[in-house]
């Protein structure tokens, strides 16, 4: 069976996006949540099991077969299950998605290292630097081109729910955790994306984990 090794749920957007790929692909796996920056967390990235991700999450392991990297394991799911499942059929549809996906997995740093995941908390006041708003408004360009060309009647990006949407679904619960203010059809578009049941079943589970990271907790919230 599969195995995925994921981070926290509450501050691990790699994780979510991982995890959300290996439960697209109706796929059957173990999980294990290994807490981050615990007592135990450079002793555990040094086993066999972290190897070949030099202690990253998340990692999906098949026996012997390893994938790390979120935008990897969307691609290994989506060979093993249905890569309709992941991508759209429409050759400029899903050009359009995989390169979305590429951008997200490769850009928008800022965003990142300003607004930290964190989906239990919802901060007031937060203030936008500059290069974190160019970056947002970047997404607001990318969402808006695919739901006009490609939207259909669905709620998601291509329509229907896809790689583009797992690897955006992240950036969703920044924007809802530093009240980043959004445009209507950005609102209809992440109200889609936090109603996903594998979405829904991601953020329960991240409420009921036990464990804190400081440096990811905002001062203000």
């Amino acid at each position: 069976m599969l195995k995925l090794i994921i981070g926290n749920r509450a501050y691990s957007s790699w994780s979510m996006r991982g995890w959300l790929a290996v439960s697209q692909s109706g796929l059957e796996f173990e999980e294990l949540v290994v807490p981050m920056f615990d007592e135990q967390w450079e002793k555990r990235r040094e086993g066999d099991e972290f190897g070949p991700s030099s202690g990253k999450v998340p990692i999906l392991w098949d026996g012997d077969i390893v994938i790390w990297d979120s935008l990897a394991i969307i691609e290994e799911c989506a060979e093993r299950s249905d890569r309709a499942l992941f991508w759209p059929a429409d050759p400029a549809a899903r050009g359009m998605a995989r390169s979305m996906a590429a951008e997200m997995h490769s850009s928008f740093a800022n965003l990142r290292r300003e607004m930290p995941v964190n989906i239990r908390r919802v901060v007031d006041g937060h203030v936008l630097s500059d290069p974190v708003r160019a970056e947002i408004d970047r997404i607001m360009v990318l969402w808006a081109q695919a739901r006009a060309r490609f939207g259909g009647t669905g709620d998601f990006l291509f329509d229907s729910w896809s790689a583009a949407d797992i690897m955006f679904a992240p950036v969703v619960t920044h924007f809802v955790t530093y009240k980043v203010p959004m445009p209507p059809f950005a609102i209809a578009y992440m109200e889609a994306v936090l109603s996903h049941p594998h979405v829904v079943d991601w953020i329960e589970k991240a409420q009921e984990e036990p464990w804190v990271i400081e440096q990811y907790e905002p001062e203000t919230a």
